[in-house]
């Protein structure tokens, strides 16, 4: 949990989806991702080539794992952008999906 907030300045924002609510600060942000570990098991993270521009950054993401309660294998895909300011990440915004069942591939 720790490591997740230490990248976030005190002051940060982050939104998880377009028409979410944002979280402020590191208490909200903390709170946000306190609950992940119960929850996902066998999680698997990667990102695409990160874009810089002054400020900012961007890339895409997968992120795959087993939900612990009922065992469904999820696929999460996505974008993050981010602003930074004295090496912290201000505000970060997602836009994902995920894929709950185990989705074959096409071609597959």
């Amino acid at each position: 949990m720790e490591a997740i907030c230490s990248v976030f300045s005190a002051d940060a924002v982050f939104l998880e989806t377009p028409f979410g609510r944002p979280d402020r600060g590191l208490a909200a942000i903390r709170d946000y991702w306190k609950d992940i570990p119960l929850h996902q098991a066998e999680t698997k993270f990667s990102s695409g080539e990160i874009y810089v521009a002054g400020p900012w950054f961007a890339t895409e993401f997968r992120c795959t794992f087993r939900r612990r309660r009922t065992g469904e294998q999820v696929d999460a895909r996505g974008a993050l952008f981010c602003e930074t300011k004295e090496g912290k990440i201000s505000e970060m915004r997602m836009y994902w999906h995920r894929y709950a069942g185990g989705k074959e591939e096409p071609g597959r």
